[in-house]
């Protein structure tokens, strides 16, 4: 189906997600083979913000930076935040045994007006951009994530809810609403 300039996979309207930080432990943030996808927009805005987490950062996650810089070119030529010991994002801080972003912490407290990149936000749901300007919106399955589909199901909790907030930073409130009302009108067949 397509919303706008947007190919999305039916799975975000008809899976249950609700991420459960209790549960995995932040493992998306650690778990992989790459760092989370990003733009050159996100990697300023990174380099920017930078100081602001830098002592919030691990020893080896500021040599990784000081090495090579926030982001890299993964194996499939995309880029993607820096990672150390090839899992952990350099971004990455731990507390009461769960692993956070230094960024989303940073602007939690109203120390930083970024965030953290929207790949980040958006997951479980990767984009993949197409040459004709389309977009595509997929849902990500990961072994890591089974305890967040077991709450989403608990709360009927569709995937494009649990995401209304990244989805909309991303593509806007009216590409949301649209979104919404094709969500709809597949419930109602």
């Amino acid at each position: 189906m397509q919303v706008g300039n947007v190919l999305i996979s039916s799975d975000l309207i008809t899976e249950r997600f609700c991420c459960d930080l209790e549960a995995c432990k932040g493992a998306c943030c650690i778990e992989g083979d790459a760092g989370a996808p990003v733009t050159l927009d996100e990697i300023a805005a990174m380099e920017d913000a930078i100081d602001i987490v830098w002592n919030e950062l691990s020893a080896q996650a500021q040599t990784v930076i000081d090495l090579q810089g926030v982001a890299c070119t993964d194996r499939e030529g995309d880029l993607v935040t820096s990672i150390v010991n090839g899992k952990d994002c350099v971004f990455t801080c731990y507390d009461k045994g769960l692993c956070l972003c230094t960024f989303d912490r940073a602007y939690r407290s109203g120390r930083s007006s970024f965030r953290k990149p929207i790949s980040c936000a958006l997951y479980p749901i990767r984009e993949k951009r197409f040459d004709d300007d389309l977009v595509g919106l997929n849902y990500h399955r990961w072994e890591v994530c089974k305890p967040a589909v077991k709450k989403g199901r608990e709360l009927n909790l569709p995937l494009y809810r649990f995401l209304e907030g990244p989805l909309t930073e991303r593509f806007g409130r009216e590409w949301y609403a649209e979104l919404c009302e094709v969500a709809e009108s597949l419930r109602q067949e």
